[in-house]
């Protein structure tokens, strides 16, 4: 028995990385799976049904119950149509993991038009355009314990220098992701986002670089270590959990915090001049901002 028999679930990006062992995890504990990969190398390039393909046979040669598709996610209309055969398929839609994505890297002072966009459209425009179609299923099928999981990054959430395009699509994610949480929690959908980390072909242009070992041999930088918190939020269990980002990997489940006030200041009159608004800035901001810490402020003089 696993924790999710009975559950439906979809997920792009299914064929290779982090989507595969979702997708493989999701089926391992009982759900039913379509696993949708175009087949496009890392720069969004070219189209193979054999990632796809590959994963459907591996899960079902374990006893478990899994589809392939092909669907090119930043075509609108072909997601509705990828709606509404998941649902026909796997007889209804319980789970949308988005997960597919694409990588064009480069500094902003380098970046073409064209990278821009091609990142955007994958990441973004792809993730609207599944979650889009599930959710107006989702609302014509109300009553259902309903989960969309998206992915969103720490390049977006810390700003990877060199990934403009990837970390803006990353964070519009989010905001995506919570929208959808505040919009569709009526019709028994529960939205939140997964942060990972872990050593894929997206990463391997970074491999040898910085502090972190991305190679194949660290294990704890296994996709298989992301799958845990995905597979908690694609269950009934997770009926509490909305509106929020889970980062997963390197040994490590963590609830990141959602924006909040850290510190303000207040006008009496409700207005402000130029100088005082200066003054009381650099009074209440200045400090948090540059000691966070406050172990790292210079003692008083």
């Amino acid at each position: 028995m696993g924790v999710l028999d009975g559950r439906t679930a979809l997920v792009t990006g299914g064929g290779r990385g982090i989507g595969a062992a979702v997708a493989e995890g999701l089926a391992a504990e009982g759900a039913t799976v379509l696993v949708s990969d175009a087949g496009v190398s890392v720069d969004g390039t070219g189209r193979d049904a054999g990632p796809a393909e590959s994963v459907v046979a591996g899960i079902t040669s374990r006893g478990g119950k899994a589809f392939a598709d092909t669907t090119d996610i930043t075509d609108f209309a072909a997601c509705a149509d990828l709606i509404d055969r998941a649902a026909e398929t796997l007889g209804g839609l319980d789970v949308v993991v988005n997960a597919a994505g694409i990588l064009r890297d480069g500094m902003v002072f380098k970046m073409s038009e064209q990278d821009w966009d091609a990142v955007v459209s994958v990441h973004l425009k792809g993730t609207f355009n599944v979650t889009r179609h599930a959710a107006a299923w989702w609302r014509e099928n109300r009553g259902g314990q309903y989960r969309l999981i998206t992915f969103t990054s720490m390049s977006g959430l810390q700003g990877a220098p060199s990934q403009p395009n990837y970390a803006a699509a990353k964070m519009g994610i989010v905001g995506l992701t919570f929208s959808c949480a505040n919009a569709l929690r009526n019709y028994g959908v529960r939205s939140n986002a997964i942060a990972p980390i872990a050593g894929t072909r997206m990463t391997q242009g970074i491999k040898g670089g910085g502090s972190m070992d991305y190679s194949d041999s660290n294990v704890r930088l296994s996709p298989k270590n992301c799958v845990p918190p995905v597979v908690y939020l694609a269950s009934v269990q997770s009926d509490w959990l909305n509106r929020r980002v889970i980062f997963a990997g390197n040994g490590r489940i963590s609830l990141m915090s959602n924006p909040v006030i850290e510190r303000e200041i207040v006008s009496a009159s409700g207005t402000w001049d130029i100088p005082t608004a200066f003054a009381e800035i650099e009074t209440s901001f200045k400090e948090a901002v540059l000691y966070p810490n406050i172990f790292d402020k210079p003692p008083a003089s």
